[in-house]
């Protein structure tokens, strides 16, 4: 089988997650993927676990990916920036708006190299925004959107959730703008500067939008945890779906006496479906009627359980990749399964500037002497790897 995207270059200058979610799956999906990286480093390459000089986060982002480090700050780092992208199809960038320019690596400079560059510029706030300035990571972008609010007048707490849904949508959708703007590139010859907010993503994924907009109070939608047998227990839908199907379907006895309000009534009908699911020997026939009223379940898991499940194992969610000294390290794969071609993370997490020589050979044809220059200059840079 072949990948989707083999033959496509991409250069991926971004840091943390919005930027490297996107070139991760492109990575995935068979694009030659290049992080370039400051000498500090990308900050993620301490969160979480560190085995061999490598962190679990900085992993899960970078996999498969090479590594050519370039100190921008140093004279020549933008020219070697610039040489790249000359030579690449797509740049991803998270700078905040300004900053790319600043260093001689915008839009205007490379598409001056590159008319065919298409260029995915991620920020909190888009390029266009009063609060385009602002220095932003997800839970900024929770709070601005409402998510956070919305959550607390349910659940009664502020509280960020422990997911960057933020930066994970607007990877996701600046993923589907660069695969748009290559396909548009395929017709004109012309690149494109793709300018993706990420509250913008945000919203536009909200399904609650619509609530906002229309002025309409807020119902609940989602899944709903009972005590159960086994341990929690989630219902999917509306309570009053589920008081429904319980009513009709296993003759549950509605318990409101005559003449009740509204409130009575949802508390006598939501403590006897309490009794109901309470009242079942094993976990096996709480589901197996669930099921027959046609309502969808799912069990409570833990994380560590979650990637461990029956469903999870059968579809390669999980994968190994070589863990840099001898032995291997999971990693979460990507979700893409095509009929008759191939995706899947590509190989481990790379050092910085482990693939200097490699890139700039491949890319751009440097002989030794000139990578040697350009290291002995301090435009590039190469870390010391851990003793395995």
């Amino acid at each position: 089988m072949t990948f989707p995207l083999d033959g496509l270059r991409v250069l991926d200058l971004s840091r943390v997650v919005s930027g490297p979610f996107a070139g991760r799956m492109l990575r995935d999906l068979g694009a030659d993927v290049v992080k370039v990286e400051p000498p500090e480093g990308d900050v993620t390459r301490v969160w979480g676990e560190v085995r061999h000089g490598l962190s679990g986060f900085y992993t899960q982002q970078n996999a498969g990916k090479r590594n050519v480090s370039i100190d921008l700050k140093a004279p020549g780092g933008a020219q070697l920036v610039r040489r790249l992208a000359a030579r690449a199809d797509v740049v991803i960038e998270n700078f905040r708006p300004g900053v790319a320019d600043r260093l001689g690596i915008g839009y205007a400079e490379l598409s001056a190299v590159n008319p065919r560059l298409v260029m995915l510029s991620v920020s909190g706030f888009g390029s266009t925004s009063p609060d385009a300035h602002r220095q932003v990571y997800a839970p900024a972008i929770h709070a601005e959107s409402g998510l956070i609010a919305r959550q607390a007048a349910f659940d009664g707490i502020h509280s960020d959730p422990m997911l960057s849904i933020a930066d994970t949508n607007a990877a996701l959708h600046g993923l589907v703008a660069v695969l748009a703007a290559l396909h548009l590139r395929d017709r004109t010859g012309t690149g494109q500067h793709i300018d993706m907010a990420m509250l913008d993503a945000m919203i536009a994924t909200d399904d609650y939008a619509h609530h906002a907009m229309d002025g309409f109070p807020i119902r609940r939608l989602g899944g709903e945890v009972w005590d159960a047998p086994g341990g929690p227990l989630l219902v999917a839908g509306e309570f009053r779906n589920t008081w429904k199907q319980l009513h009709t379907v296993h003759g549950v006895a509605d318990p409101t006496p005559p003449g009740a309000d509204l409130d009575t009534k949802i508390a006598c009908r939501r403590k006897a479906a309490a009794d109901w699911f309470a009242s079942f020997p094993d976990r096996r026939s709480l589901t197996a009627a669930l099921e027959a009223a046609d309502l969808a379940w799912a069990d409570v898991r833990s994380p560590f359980e979650a990637v461990n499940a029956p469903s999870v194992v059968a579809r390669g969610v999980v994968a190994e990749v070589d863990d840099r000294a001898g032995g291997r390290r999971r990693v979460v794969n990507s979700p893409y399964r095509f009929s008759d071609a191939d995706s899947g993370v590509r190989g481990p997490a790379p050092y910085r500037g482990e693939h200097n020589h490699e890139v700039l050979t491949e890319w751009l044809g440097i002989d030794e002497d000139e990578v040697r220059v350009l290291l002995e200059s301090g435009v590039l840079v190469a870390e010391a790897r851990p003793t395995p």
